[in-house]
């Protein structure tokens, strides 16, 4: 059901592409880029070479992207509750 100046189905092809566009963001963010270290970033213990074949930029050993992980907050999703007009840009 569209409203206003929109065609059928606007607003979830919308919500869609934002989802789409989120999950393109994360998958990035979260892919290593660049040359492996041969040692961890933070605690300079040795990276295992299975490990830095495995994930090709890797900068933590494992036990460190572990406590990494463990602390991760998930941050605040898109507001909805906006305005007609921003929800029709």
């Amino acid at each position: 059901m569209a409203g206003g100046w929109t065609r059928d189905g606007a607003v979830s092809e919308q919500i869609e592409a934002s989802i789409r566009d989120e999950l393109t963001r994360m998958q990035a963010a979260k892919r290593p880029q660049g040359e492996s270290l041969a040692r961890c970033a933070e605690c300079d213990e040795e990276i295992p070479e299975k490990r830095r074949i495995a994930i090709p930029g890797v900068k933590l050993c494992l036990d460190c992207q572990q406590d990494r992980d463990s602390a991760y907050k998930a941050r605040g999703g898109i507001n909805r509750r906006g305005s007609k007009d921003s929800q029709l840009k």
